[in-house]
């Protein structure tokens, strides 16, 4: 690991991990790759192990919003199960200003660790079933590898069947 990367980014993301007393590995990562995709190809990481952390919004007054986590090759089901979860008549992607401001993260960058403790976290249990997974780190500059077991840790996570449709074959 890099101590010269994102000092302040990595400051910020032991300080999250290290109270959940679970083993974990983190990546040093060009901030442009850090887009799933992008990342995967030029690291060698397979997409089925990348686990994206995604904010939705629930259109209410006043708004709920919640965290998702789902493996990078599925589509979170925002207009069934989240949107049924979350209690709303209708329920999307939270924008990216949304996102930062409640977060502070950048897109590209959110992750599970260091979220408001009033925000729920949902985590797709395709997720579970993965030998390791790879998380945003919080910034686009770094990533966390660990175990899947890492979101139990979590205070408030829970593991939800259905959360997100796998993913088209293509023809």
């Amino acid at each position: 690991m890099d101590d010269e990367h994102d000092p302040a980014g990595l400051a910020w993301l032991v300080a999250h991990l290290e109270p959940l007393g679970v083993e974990y590995e983190l990546f040093a990562c060009d901030p442009a790759l850090a887009d799933t995709a992008a990342f995967c190809a030029a690291y060698g990481f397979d997409p089925q192990d990348s686990a994206n952390t995604i904010v939705v919004i629930g259109k209410s007054d006043p708004p709920r919003y919640a965290a998702c986590v789902v493996l990078a090759p599925n589509r979170l089901d925002v207009n069934r199960a989240v949107r049924d979860r979350l209690g709303t008549r209708k329920a999307s992607f939270a924008p990216a200003e949304s996102t930062r401001e409640i977060t502070g993260m950048e897109i590209g960058g959110v992750t599970v660790f260091g979220l408001p403790t009033a925000m729920p976290i949902w985590i797709d249990s395709r997720v579970m079933a993965r030998k390791r997974i790879v998380l945003g780190g919080g910034s686009r500059s770094w990533k966390v590898i660990a175990r899947p077991t890492i979101l139990s840790a979590l205070p408030g996570a829970e593991v939800v069947d259905g959360l997100a449709i796998e993913g088209r074959v293509p023809d």
